[in-house]
């Protein structure tokens, strides 16, 4: 829907009543479970059902058949113990890291964690130290002043992201997992951006590196990515589970989760499954691998420089000036291409990017059309700035 802003510089708009249709790159729809279709279906069903909602808390009388079911399913997912479902995945990192870690804790992050788990870690009150992104060295560097500094912390966790959605980038997790047990600390590893969407069955980045999910110490993700809901989850062993239970915020506080939302998860998860009798769930786990590869190598053919990791479904197209960025979003609505892009403060003064999101619901011929209208675009406001040699001439679908 079109809208008109009162002035340039003003926030405040009016809608036009005009409204076109956009190919979208802009969401995070990776398995193309949002909107229309037999999740939906199952979600109004389990909403005729159980009704809008419980109105209550999940440690109230908020819980349903429907949320037992989800977190049994969830775990059996992850392969853990046991796992406790959240109705906000924002909430997921920022309610729930106080409850792990406290003023005697010391908490290493990553400096590309999202602002929930920067959230999380204030309102903890642990101390925060953070290392460079990805970086293994300055990771271990920070374990060893920890352990031979003379203060004694009552616990040591390392906090990473298994797909990073600003960079692209997956986390180096073997190296992360041998650290952790090197130096005897706890691993919270959130996959909002990875789980569904990263690893042979979308089991995330465990399953991408081929690790075991009992060295991840407290395994957390979204339902509002590759699942098309809302709301998140922790996984892991049973007593952090039941302590989570019994100390979550959102767990004593927060509506629980609205039964159409838990009957979408439900459906979306065992498509991926094969529980519906089809191989859809493995057909979209592989189209998106395929789409996110495929557009990427195109970008870095016409010679646009392109953040993060080959297998990622976030692919960054660094812009790095800001008036260059907003004409390139301009320009790329004006073709019917609808895209995100990324300033300051969002990133760094000289980093902002056009921020390209795969789904597998995207087409071979959407995906050629959007990147012709890149490539004229780019060529327009001067956008190619690698001076690698680019991939071979064809690139495979």
């Amino acid at each position: 829907m079109e809208r008109r802003f009162e002035s340039k510089l003003s926030s405040r708009f009016t809608l036009t009543g005009e409204s076109h249709s956009y190919i979208n790159l802009g969401s995070y729809n990776y398995l193309g479970f949002g909107g229309l279709g037999p999740c939906a279906d199952q979600a109004e069903t389990a909403t005729l059902r159980y009704g809008v909602g419980s109105a209550a808390a999940r440690q109230e009388v908020g819980t349903q058949r429907l949320h037992m079911q989800l977190e049994t399913l969830v775990a059996e997912f992850l392969g853990t113990e046991d796992a406790i479902t959240f109705g906000m995945g924002f909430a997921t990192n920022s309610t729930n890291i106080p409850s792990l870690v406290g003023p005697d804790c010391l908490v290493i992050s990553d400096k590309m964690n999202h602002a929930s788990i920067i959230l999380g870690m204030r309102l903890s009150g642990a101390k925060i130290r953070v290392f460079a992104h990805n970086d293994m060295a300055d990771l271990e560097r920070q374990l060893i002043t920890a352990l031979t500094e003379e203060r004694r912390w009552r616990k040591v966790m390392i906090v990473v992201e298994g797909v990073y959605s600003m960079e692209g980038s997956i986390v180096l997790l073997p190296d992360v997992i041998r650290l952790k047990k090197k130096y005897g600390a706890y691993l919270y590893l959130d996959e909002a951006h990875s789980i569904g969407a990263v690893g042979a069955t979308g089991r995330g980045v465990v399953e991408y590196y081929g690790c075991d999910p009992t060295d991840v110490d407290i395994m957390m993700g979204t339902f509002t990515k590759s699942f098309g809901a809302a709301g998140g989850y922790i996984g892991g062993s049973r007593a952090l589970v039941d302590h989570l239970r019994a100390h979550s915020h959102s767990a004593a506080y927060a509506l629980a989760m609205p039964p159409c939302v838990v009957q979408q998860v439900i459906a979306s998860m065992e498509i991926i499954l094969g529980r519906d009798g089809t191989d859809l769930g493995r057909r979209k786990i592989d189209t998106l691998a395929r789409n996110s590869h495929y557009f990427r190598q195109r970008l870095r053919q016409m010679g646009f420089i392109v953040y993060g990791n080959d297998d990622s479904p976030v692919v960054p197209l660094m812009s790095f000036f800001v008036s260059k960025t907003a004409a390139l979003y301009r320009r790329l609505k004006e073709h019917g291409v609808a895209t995100a892009v990324i300033a300051y403060p969002a990133t760094k003064l000289t980093e902002a990017r056009a921020r390209f999101c795969l789904s597998a619901s995207h087409t071979r011929q959407q995906l050629d059309y959007v990147l012709s209208v890149v490539d004229k675009v780019g060529d327009e406001l001067e956008l190619k700035y690698s001076q690698q040699r680019p991939p071979p001439a064809e690139v495979v679908y």
